[in-house]
């Protein structure tokens, strides 16, 4: 498959009518004399020159208005080779080297071309792209040279009995936010490991609490994509949204214990205008199950009202709330730490839910500050 490498085509104006193509034959004819054409004698004596009569034309020639102006278009790659092309591509048209022939290198050169080259970021997605991911997006737009977006629905997260094939999948749409969003190149494969990978990354104990304890093996899946993918794209900047607060504290462990050269910034949750988080499992609930999901971010702001009395406070009122939701079974409620999600009771905390609203599950979390006081320790 080709790859149009042009993100923002640049469209010629209309050509006008090329100089000089006006012929003589072109030119309106002096009229012949009234008068020699009622007389016909009169028409066989020599007349006069005729003055050529003057054809009154514009400055320029007219040409219609252009249409107003669009998003550009990202650049869409369907495998590894289109993307590559479409990368090197991207720093070729900055003046600098392909990133991957820079890595190449050794000492000094190396180090020249990593501080001058374009900044890279990348938004990695399963698609059904929304606000949230928009938001991702446009904080990678304001920080980067370069953006990549990422769209592949990774089979090796899903567990069994999980919804992968139910997933939604919406790349026209999908591609239009990318557009609008102003994204460089949008990497679409249809298959990213073909067989699938002998080695994965383990997430370790980080894997085995909270969604881990539901879902095994889940982590190891999104770590073994996630690296896979820094390997391809070769970002300076990696943005992830804290509603998927136990992925994002994988993703930095993953970074910082094997050595990726990449930055990973955390972009705040979006939520909609009533507080539910944003989320691509949300167009699977009725108008009635999407009411009973309220009660997951009531019971997080429930919980950080609760934070001035302590740990055990926090979660006595969050879990009143959702006790009380129709339609909302809980799997789990917990604070946590942000660096490694162990126990925590003072200080920086994560306050984590997970909930089943119908047979649609959803994730929640909020950041408060327990007291490091007696009373609320």
């Amino acid at each position: 498959m080709s790859i149009d490498l042009s993100t923002a085509p640049d469209r010629a104006p209309r050509p006008g009518r090329p100089a000089g193509s006006e012929s003589a034959a072109a030119e309106p004819t002096a009229t012949a004399d009234p008068a020699a054409a009622a007389d016909p004698a009169a028409a066989t004596e020599p007349a006069a020159a005729a003055e050529p009569v003057a054809v009154p034309r514009p400055a320029t020639i007219p040409r219609p208005a252009p249409a107003p102006a669009g998003p550009a278009q990202p650049v869409v790659a369907r495998d590894r080779a289109e993307l590559r092309a479409a990368l090197v591509a991207l720093d070729q048209r900055s003046g600098a080297h392909p990133r991957s022939a820079a890595e190449d290198e050794a000492g000094p050169a190396r180090a020249s071309s990593r501080h001058d080259r374009p900044v890279r970021a990348v938004v990695m997605t399963m698609g059904a792209l929304h606000e949230g991911h928009a938001s991702l997006l446009r904080a990678a737009r304001t920080q980067a040279d370069q953006v990549v977006a990422t769209i592949f629905v990774n089979p090796l997260q899903f567990g069994a009995g999980e919804d992968l094939d139910r997933y939604p999948r919406t790349l026209a749409a999908d591609l239009a936010v990318c557009a609008r969003e102003g994204v460089d190149v949008v990497f679409a494969p249809t298959v990213i490991h073909d067989p699938p990978p002998l080695v994965q990354l383990s997430a370790g104990p980080l894997g085995a609490v909270l969604e881990g304890a539901s879902r095994p093996g889940h982590f190891d899946g999104m770590l073994t994509l996630v690296g896979t993918m820094l390997h391809l794209v070769h970002p300076d900047l990696a943005f992830f949204g804290r509603k998927d607060a136990q992925q994002l504290v994988c993703i930095r462990r993953m970074v910082a214990d094997l050595a990726f050269d990449v930055t990973v910034i955390g972009v705040e949750t979006a939520r909609e205008p009533d507080g539910l988080a944003r989320s691509s499992r949300n167009v699977y609930l009725t108008p009635v199950q999407r009411t009973d999901a309220l009660a997951l971010s009531r019971a997080l702001a429930a919980g950080v009202a609760a934070s001035g009395a302590g740990a055990p406070a926090v979660l006595a009122a969050a879990g009143a709330v959702l006790a009380a939701a129709d339609g909302v079974a809980v799997d789990y409620l917990e604070l946590a730490s942000p660096k490694d999600l162990g126990p925590v009771r003072s200080g920086p905390a994560l306050l984590l839910v997970a909930a089943r609203v119908g047979t649609t599950r959803l994730i929640d979390n909020i950041s408060l500050i327990l007291p490091t006081n007696a009373q609320g320790a």
